[in-house]
């Protein structure tokens, strides 16, 4: 007879195991398949940058890194750390909108990207025109595409915008 393997838990998998509440037991957490990682091409540094990356004193390395949103609380710590421990690096993150905005835990790593240096800045119409044109695979052999903006892009950057206000200040 076969036995059934367990799936892991949530919290081997680096996630908090949620218990119904009064109940005790485990909720089932689906998870969304995520598709592979690609390779996104475009400008490029210089080998002399990578190999040897520019000294403490003088100069600096500044990245602006364009996401659709803002990283979650483990990812936004790395990249505090990151900054944290390279005095050089400048960065820059455009975010389209925010991830969960409203949870304290959220805010906080937010406030801590932006002690350690870190710009976060919520996208404009304007920037998601210029990832559409210079970032967004165009379907081969057809006529490249203008960046249509949706209806309400204007309101979505200026309630974003406030919102990222209130948590970074």
């Amino acid at each position: 007879m076969a036995e059934k393997q367990e799936e892991p838990s949530n919290a081997q998998n680096g996630e908090p195991d949620n218990a119904e509440e009064g109940e005790g037991k485990k909720k089932k957490v689906k998870r969304e398949d995520l598709p592979p990682f690609e390779i996104v091409t475009g400008w490029r540094m210089k080998v002399s940058t990578f190999t040897f990356p520019p000294p403490q004193a003088g100069g600096r390395c500044t990245v602006t890194w364009y996401v659709s949103s803002s990283p979650c609380v483990s990812c936004a710590q790395r990249i505090a750390d990151t900054l944290r421990g390279n005095r050089a690096l400048r960065l820059t993150i455009m975010v389209g909108r925010l991830f969960m905005w409203d949870e304290p835990e959220v805010q906080a790593a937010l406030r801590s990207m932006k002690e350690a240096g870190c710009k976060l800045r919520i996208m404009k119409p304007q920037d998601f025109e210029y990832v559409w044109q210079n970032f967004v695979e165009q379907e081969e052999g057809e006529e490249v595409k203008s960046f249509v903006p949706w209806e309400d892009i204007q309101e979505n950057f200026q309630y974003y915008e406030e919102k990222l206000a209130e948590i970074l200040h």
